[in-house]
C-alpha cells in the first residue's frame, strides 16, 4: 500500500484534516497524519464529527459504578474542493475500571478515549486506504 507506486503512497502528505476542537479530536488528527502523513500539499481535507457517551457495565455491592463503556461514533468525509469522494461512519468502544482514586478514574478514562480515537483512525485510514486507487 505505501510502498513506491503504491496507491497509498500517493495519498501521504495530500489530506488536510479538520484541526481538533477538543481532546478526543487531537487524539483522532495525531493518529490520522502519522498514518496518513500530515498534510503538505492538501487536495483533500478529511473532516470528522466525534460523538461520545459512556455506559455503566459494572457495579459493586454497593451500588457503585466498577466500570465504563466508551461508545464513540465518528462520522466521516473526504472531500475534494467542495465535492465529496469518500464518506463513513466507523464505531467502536473501549473500556475503563473505576474502582480506584478519583484521579486514577479521570486517568483511565482519558486513556480509554485515547484507545477509542486510534481504533476509530485506523478503521478510518484503512477505508481511504482501499479505496485510493478510486481517488
Amino acid at each position: 500500500m505505501y510502498a513506491p507506486g503504491g496507491a497509498g503512497a500517493g495519498l501521504r502528505g495530500r489530506i488536510d484534516i479538520v484541526p481538533p476542537a477538543d481532546e478526543e479530536g487531537f487524539a483522532l488528527v495525531k493518529r490520522l497524519e502519522a498514518r496518513l502523513g500530515a498534510a503538505q500539499t492538501a487536495e483533500y481535507v478529511l473532516d470528522a464529527n466525534i460523538r461520545i457517551k459512556e455506559q455503566a457495565v459494572g457495579r459493586l455491592p454497593d451500588g457503585s459504578i466498577s466500570r465504563y463503556n466508551v461508545l464513540g461514533q465518528v462520522p466521516w468525509q473526504l472531500m475534494r474542493g467542495d465535492d465529496p469522494v469518500l464518506s463513513g461512519t466507523e464505531e467502536s468502544f473501549t473500556s475503563y475500571s473505576a474502582t480506584s482514586t478519583t484521579v486514577a478514574t479521570i486517568v483511565a478514562q482519558r486513556a480509554a478515549r485515547e484507545r477509542l480515537m486510534v481504533i476509530v483512525a485506523d478503521r478510518i485510514t484503512a477505508t481511504i486506504l482501499a479505496q485510493a486507487d478510486r481517488l
